[in-house]
């Protein structure tokens, strides 16, 4: 009996142990299977983002028939939109200038003085520098006043302009009465989504609403005592034009890349149909190619651009600026991490509640994941921690997540590449002429991988005997400068 007693007992041992085995096998399987699935994921995802030089440059030449159908006023995807600027800097201008930068919730009031590019008045590092006494503040902008009046904006704007001036400018002197005045990108979106009594866009000179704007504007300065006068509302994209054009001749377009994105260029006067008639026309113009809403069926769209599109605000427009601008990046990604956790348990049994929440993925944080460097991918796992509240990733996890990072960053990089090339290849620059891009915003000044393959791909495009005719560098004087810019090139 003892005998029988211990021969079932270790039958039930090896019984347990050859189910625990399987156990371990299934859940091994089990977690294989899904591991190929969330790469399967990944590896679709990649083909259908894949950006060939001959794809990069099909998309240019849709950019350049786009603009010239823009200038012509024939059906296009670009508005092609003339600035109100009677002038462009030349680079003598100088005194001490104020700006006003408007941006979504807030604006930024810039003051710096000119001394002229051939006449540098302060030296940084051994390099001449014709800027100096520059001062910025940024001041977030009441709720109530945002959903007020043209007027009350205006009118509490100038109040701290006045401040600023009154503190900035003590012991200086030469302060010129010109003030710039530029709008970002991003101050149409809010503008959408609140009642507010300001359409912002970009006029034509002699638009109406552009003209009321612009009085009202001019009025609180006279209001409130601020001997400051506007003569041009225009995008920020335009003010980062014109100081790039006041650094050197040779600067013919530039590009906003941050929350939103546009791009702006030199136009010859007899390429612009659209003008007022009674307006004088300057021999070169600036142009706002309203970029954002370039639309190319060649564009590389799959199917997370479709929902995230679908589901936007504004379905069917601003295609561009949904592959390539700082607001999009990251929900792109939070959108295949989330159909990987879904299909293949990527973070865990459950889906992370937080990881299904629209727009919780802002691209700072994408580009400190994406440039993480260390052996376990520590940056990742304490941003998944913090965003998703996901505790337990896995090493190849967070590389997943990095890689993801690397294939919607690569393609939003490298259809700037190509926008950049279509604009120079417009110009009729490629072959013979440098050509200087103004690149100004967080995406291209924080998120050194998306500038390193911004560039790469217009290297790819030109190859090496033509690609030394493109520079693109970065604005110069930070945020909000380009509004100086501006009003130094006014009469």
């Amino acid at each position: 009996m003892r005998k029988d007693v211990v021969v079932l007992a270790a039958l039930t041992t090896v019984s347990t142990v050859v189910a625990a085995v399987l156990l371990v096998r299934q859940w091994k399987r089990r977690s294989e299977q899904r591991w190929r699935h969330a790469q399967r994921i990944l590896r679709k995802f990649a083909r259908e983002c894949a950006t060939p030089v001959p794809k990069l440059w099909q998309i240019a030449d849709d950019l350049v028939a786009h603009m010239h159908a823009g200038l012509t006023s024939t059906e296009s995807s670009l508005q092609m939109l003339p600035s109100c600027l009677p002038s462009l800097p030349t680079g003598d201008e100088k005194g001490l200038y104020h700006g006003i930068n408007l941006r979504g919730t807030n604006f930024i009031i810039v003051q710096a003085r000119l001394g002229g590019r051939n006449s540098p008045t302060t030296r940084l590092r051994g390099r001449s520098e014709p800027i100096s006494d520059l001062y910025r503040e940024e001041i977030p902008i009441p709720p109530n006043i945002i959903e007020a009046s043209s007027q009350e904006l205006f009118d509490w704007i100038t109040v701290e302009l006045g401040k600023f001036i009154s503190i900035q400018s003590e012991g200086l002197q030469g302060g010129e009465k010109n003030l710039g005045f530029t709008v970002s990108p991003t101050i149409a979106e809010v503008a959408a989504s609140r009642e507010t009594a300001i359409t912002w866009k970009d006029s034509l000179l002699g638009d109406a609403a552009g003209n009321k704007l612009l009085n009202e504007l001019n009025v609180a300065m006279e209001k409130h005592s601020v001997d400051k006068r506007v003569s041009a509302l225009v995008d920020d994209t335009i003010g980062v034009l014109a100081g790039g054009r006041y650094y050197s001749k040779e600067s013919v377009a530039a590009v906003t890349l941050g929350m939103g994105t546009n791009a702006a260029y030199v136009e010859s006067a007899q390429s612009v149909i659209k003008w007022p008639d009674q307006t004088p026309k300057p021999e070169e113009i600036a142009i706002n190619t309203q970029w954002g809403n370039f639309r190319s069926s060649h564009f590389p769209i799959t199917e997370f651009d479709t929902s995230l599109d679908a589901e936007s605000s504004y379905p069917g427009s601003q295609i561009f600026e949904k592959l390539i601008s700082g607001t999009y990046l990251g929900e792109t990604v939070r959108r295949v991490l989330l159909k990987m956790a879904q299909e293949s348990a990527l973070f865990g049994d459950t889906v992370p509640a937080k990881l299904a929440i629209p727009y919780s993925l802002r691209s700072p944080d994408m580009a400190a994941m994406h440039q993480d460097t260390s052996e376990d991918y520590e940056i990742i796992d304490e941003k998944l921690t913090e965003i998703f509240e996901i505790t337990d990733s896995t090493t190849m996890a967070r590389e997943l997540v990095a890689e993801v990072c690397d294939v919607v960053a690569e393609r939003g990089a490298r259809l700037v590449g190509a926008g950049i090339v279509g604009i120079v290849k417009k110009l009729g620059r490629l072959s013979n002429r440098i050509s200087i891009i103004t690149v100004e915003g967080g995406v291209y000044e924080h998120y050194r991988v998306f500038r390193n393959y911004l560039h790469s791909s217009v290297w790819e495009m030109l190859g090496n005997e033509r690609s030394d005719n493109v520079i693109i560098e970065h604005s110069h004087g930070g945020s909000g400068a380009s509004s100086i810019f501006i009003a130094a090139s006014q009469p």
